[in-house]
C-alpha cells in the first residue's frame, strides 16, 4: 500500500515560552497520536478504498481525516480519538463522493473523450495469504473479491456500520459516535447490511 506521509509536523512544532511540563505533555500527546494514526491507517485506507474505489482518492481521504483529527481534536482524551477519527473519515469520503457526482454531471455536458484518454480505476487491493499455494491463493483472492464487491454494493450507511463493526472492531457505542447516529440506528444498519450480504453471498457468507 502507498506509504502515508508523516504528520509529525502538525503536532511536533516546537513551542517556546511555555513551562517544561507543558512541553512534556505535548511530546506525550505527539507520541500517542503517532501510535494511534499508525494503528488505524491500514484499516482506514481499506474503508476509504471501498467507499471511493480509487487508491489515490482513498489515500487522500485518510490523510485528510488524519490532519483534521490532529488539528482539531488532539487535545481530546485518547479514548475518544478512534470514533472521532472514523466520523471525520466518513464525512471526508461523503464529501469526495459528492464532488465526484457533481464533476460527473459537469463532464456529461462536455464533448466525449476518446476511450484511450480515460483513466481506469485500480481494482480493490487483495490480501492473499503468503503461506498458501497458488491454487489456494487464487481461491482466497476470488472469495475476498466477491465479499469486497458485495460490501462495496451496500448502501453507504450499511457499509459504514458493517466496516466499522467488523474491520475496525468498534463496539455499538463507538460506532454510533463515529457515524453520528443513535445506537439503535447502528444496530439497524448493521442488521440490514448482514441481511443484504447473506442474500448476495448465500452460503459463502
Amino acid at each position: 500500500m502507498t506509504a502515508f506521509v508523516t504528520l509529525a509536523g502538525v503536532y511536533n512544532t516546537p513551542v517556546f515560552g511555555v513551562e517544561r511540563s507543558r512541553d512534556q505533555d505535548l511530546m506525550t500527546t505527539s507520541r500517542a497520536l503517532d501510535q494511534f494514526l499508525s494503528s488505524v491507517e491500514k484499516r482506514a485506507f481499506k474503508i476509504a478504498q471501498l467507499g471511493l474505489r480509487n487508491d489515490d482518492d482513498a489515500l487522500d481521504a485518510v490523510q485528510d481525516a488524519m490532519m483534521k483529527l490532529v488539528q482539531s481534536y488532539a487535545a481530546r482524551p485518547v479514548e475518544e480519538w478512534r470514533p472521532l477519527f472514523y466520523r471525520i473519515l466518513a464525512n471526508v469520503i461523503r464529501d469526495m463522493q459528492r464532488r465526484r457526482t457533481v464533476r460527473g454531471r459537469i463532464m456529461a455536458w462536455l464533448p466525449a473523450r476518446d476511450a484511450e484518454d480515460d483513466e481506469e480505476f485500480d481494482p480493490i487491493a487483495q490480501a492473499p495469504s503468503h503461506d498458501a499455494g497458488p491454487a489456494k491463493r487464487l481461491e482466497l483472492d476470488e472469495a475476498i473479491g466477491v465479499l469486497e464487491s458485495a460490501v462495496a454494493g451496500l448502501p453507504p450507511r450499511q457499509q459504514e456500520a458493517f466496516l466499522l463493526r467488523n474491520l475496525e472492531g468498534l463496539d455499538v457505542n463507538e460506532t454510533a459516535t463515529a457515524m453520528g447516529c443513535s445506537e439503535g440506528s447502528v444496530k439497524t444498519h448493521y442488521f440490514r447490511a448482514l441481511e443484504n450480504l447473506r442474500a448476495k453471498l448465500g452460503e459463502v457468507f
